[in-house]
């Protein structure tokens, strides 16, 4: 599939956006965050401001922008307008509990429980963006059960490193933030490799056989390309990224998405004080840079079963 920026960096910054605000209202109904007024106006405009950013270049990817209205409409049968749905009741809780954080000083009681809902909201969110992609059946490197995990596990991952840097910054860092940042990051890591894994060794079920119903008849070959120049099937699905190229992003993805963070994260524990907070600080523009890297091959290695027609041998 041809990589459209404007969804990669909407996956990407929505996922640490609602990643950020999930954690901060999960911890605050377990009394592990303290209301500090600075940490919760940096917090909140950090993480609002990323959903915010990344829903408006999502309309960017868009024919008709001026109709992205109507896909709220199909909550019933599409991903995608239930993202939609959810993304919009996410905000009226998040608001809420950034009210009584930033202005009532607060977090606890009824703030309390609108960071619950805020975190709710915000982790099935994720899941609906995740499942715009994993439910179409004709890419098989998408219709599997790794990428809704990966796709929370990255949010979780960026959202607890934004919070450490933040902690780092307004506060005292806090060891089950870093440690959870640390862990989120390496799981994300290892379960990237393991999707990579998976597509590497599985083909998908189409074939040019399966696909034109003459599979009973023997081998089924291209006698001549359906055009005889590029066209938008073409260009958009059937997208092709070399093996080196996608080998030598891989590598790239996992080291400044995982690797590094980890490590970063984890030198708080051993470095002093300031070296410390700088390194924890770095860890999470680092991790967006992977981040991107990791969606962007997310899109290019994909396949769409309507490139059986255009020569592939499978799908």
């Amino acid at each position: 599939m041809h990589p459209a920026f404007s969804v990669i960096l909407f996956t990407t910054l929505s996922g640490a956006g609602y990643g950020l605000v999930a954690l901060m209202g999960a911890l605050s109904v377990v009394e592990r965050m303290a209301p500090d007024r600075w940490l919760g106006i940096a917090g909140f405009a950090l993480g609002l401001g990323a959903i915010t950013a990344g829903l408006v270049a999502s309309t960017f990817h868009l024919g008709h922008p001026e109709r992205a209205w109507r896909a709220f409409s199909q909550w019933r049968s599409s991903w995608l307008s239930r993202e939609g749905v959810m993304s919009v009741l996410a905000f009226p809780p998040a608001l809420a509990f950034a009210y009584g954080w930033i202005f009532r000083g607060t977090n606890e009681g009824i703030w309390a429980f609108c960071g619950a809902l805020a975190a709710a909201a915000a982790i099935v969110t994720v899941y609906c963006s995740a499942m715009i992609y994993a439910s179409l059946k004709p890419i098989q490197r998408w219709h599997n059960g790794w990428v809704a995990p990966g796709y929370l596990l990255f949010a979780l991952s960026s959202g607890a490193l934004w919070l450490a840097a933040l902690l780092a910054l307004f506060a005292e860092p806090d060891p089950l933030v870093s440690m959870l940042a640390i862990a989120t990051a390496l799981a994300s890591g290892v379960l990237k490799l393991g999707y990579w894994r998976f597509i590497d060794r599985s083909d998908g079920p189409s074939t040019a056989e399966t696909a034109t119903g003459l599979g009973r008849f023997g081998t089924v070959r291209l006698l001549e390309a359906p055009h005889g120049g590029e066209n938008y099937l073409m260009r958009e699905m059937g997208f092709r990224i070399a093996r080196r190229h996608a080998t030598k992003l891989r590598r790239i993805a996992i080291l400044l998405a995982s690797l590094a963070p980890a490590i970063l994260t984890a030198a708080q524990f051993f470095l002093p004080p300031l070296l410390g907070a700088v390194a924890a600080i770095a860890a999470a523009p680092i991790a967006m840079v992977g981040i991107l890297v990791e969606r962007w091959l997310f899109f290019a290695e994909a396949r769409h079963a309507v490139t059986l027609y255009y020569g592939a041998a499978r799908a």
